[in-house]
């Protein structure tokens, strides 16, 4: 059998998800249903996999550091990074994975996963996958059906055609989103699954069926491969060439046009979780079928989800609501009109308001910090430093900066100057001095900023030398 490669996508917003996921920090990259974050989850559940090697993860530059973090985590975290600088849907990526695989002189079978699926049955997830390595192995594009249990507008459909083996049928057709009415005919008929996003093939099959209906998009991830560069633990492919990449899923651009596609039924207990309403819909309900996560209170409350990151959240009287509390942001919806959080989202890109694109707490490589406060030429922050990471070596045109340190030891380097500081020491960096940060010790360092200025934009950092490749 041949050797059996996962590759995890990783892309996309998740923006019906907002407020909790943002597009710097998205549903992938969250813990919605265990204490795994989604990626994490997508990853560990590969363990039972036989035959399989090391996930690749494709990614968007932007989450470069959260998604090599969280693999750090589960000890994955070994050069299996590639970039994508700009976001081209789901049949470059998967081009680009392939490639990459291909390069190294094997053909593996191609096991395509979302990031930000959710299994609740790994047996059955692990049974399809076996079902299917024959179909794969004899030149089939396979992708996974889930047995639609009741009618579903939210998700495309597959419907079956004649018997491709003991386990799988040839796909007769994909299906956009239906709606009610079609949905129902299509889950009574019994010939209809819905589309998973999940695929197994071999590397050298999709590359030859994308090269016969898309070659616009195969010459230009061959071409932005031909220029890889290795960074930590990232593949860098080239920028300019990729951005000229067509966008395109890999359904439109492979699987409803060749031949060979074959769908295996799978009944694992799987939801992409696209909206409040289906992750109130996989988590466990009170006798009241409320879903409470975080500090909350209900009285005479029923059917709803609700969700405080900070502080207490209170409902009296309310009945099949979504209520999603973080830092910086509050969202109240009807839990029937979910779809339509993204409208929200839109509305604040129109407005160039932040809340779309990050959340109050952002994650760097080095650790992470909270913009607690802000006003008119001041900001106050709560940066954690992770034992042994320094911040590049800076300096602003617009603020200085107060540093106290909360806990920990920091080395402060300030010109040619190196400063040690403990917990309830403090430091002043003025306007425009060369400065970094560091944190020397076993345990995290917490420290409060206070910028003062006329500008405190985060684009007034001028680096001089980034040991994680920012430029």
């Amino acid at each position: 059998m041949k050797m059996l490669q996962p590759i995890i996508i990783a892309g996309g917003t998740g923006s019906r998800l907002w407020p909790l996921s943002r597009e710097l920090y998205p549903k992938q990259f969250l813990k919605l249903d265990s204490e795994l974050t989604m990626l994490q989850s997508t990853v560990a559940r590969l363990n039972d996999i036989s035959d399989s090697t090391k996930p690749l993860i494709v990614c968007n530059e932007e989450h470069r550091f959260i998604a090599a973090e969280q693999l750090r985590q589960l000890n994955k975290l070994d050069k299996n990074i590639i970039l994508e600088p700009f976001g081209r849907n789901t049949a470059p990526a998967i081009a680009l994975a392939a490639l990459y695989a291909l390069s190294h002189g094997d053909d593996p079978l191609l096991l395509i996963l979302s990031a930000d699926h959710l299994i609740k049955d790994e047996i059955a997830f692990v049974s399809a996958i076996n079902n299917a390595i024959s179909l794969a192995e004899d030149n089939k594009l396979v992708t996974f059906g889930i047995l639609a249990h009741y009618a579903e507008t939210g998700y495309g459909y597959i419907q079956q055609g004649g018997a491709a083996s003991d386990n799988g049928f040839f796909v007769k057709r994909f299906v956009e989103k239906p709606d009610f009415k079609t949905a129902e005919k299509y889950v009574s008929s019994g010939d209809y699954y819905w589309n998973s996003g999940m695929f197994l093939f071999k590397a050298s099959r999709y590359i030859e069926e994308l090269g016969k209906f898309s070659p616009k998009i195969l010459m230009c991830c061959q071409d932005a491969l031909s220029e890889i560069n290795c960074d930590n633990d990232f593949i860098r492919i080239n920028k300019d060439i990729f951005n000229s990449c067509p966008s395109d899923s890999i359904d439109y651009a492979v699987m409803e046009k060749t031949e060979d596609a074959v769908v295996v039924p799978m009944d694992a207990g799987w939801s992409d979780i696209g909206s409040w309403s289906s992750l109130w819909d996989i988590s466990i309900k009170d006798d009241n079928f409320n879903v409470h996560k975080g500090d909350v209170l209900s009285y005479e409350s029923s059917n709803n989800y609700v969700y405080a990151e900070t502080g207490l959240v209170t409902t009296v009287g309310v009945n099949n609501t979504i209520v999603v509390q973080t830092k910086d942001a509050v969202l109240v919806a009807d839990k029937d009109s979910v779809q339509d959080v993204k409208k929200i989202v839109e509305q604040l890109k129109i407005l160039e308001r932040n809340e779309y694109r990050i959340h109050r707490e952002v994650y760097r490589p080095w650790g992470k910090y909270d913009a607690i406060d802000s006003g008119k030429r001041y900001q106050v922050k709560r940066i954690t430093v992770n034992s042994g990471e320094k911040l590049s070596i800076q300096m602003h045109h617009h603020r200085a900066e107060h540093w106290i340190v909360v806990s920990g030891t920091a080395n402060v380097y300030l010109g040619d100057k190196i400063q040690l500081l403990t917990e309830n020491q403090s430091i002043y960096i003025p306007l425009g001095t060369i400065h970094a940060l560091e944190n020397p010790g076993k345990i995290p360092l917490e420290l409060i900023e206070v910028q003062s200025g006329a500008y405190l934009g985060e684009d007034d950092i001028v680096r001089f030398d980034d040991r994680y490749g920012r430029s």
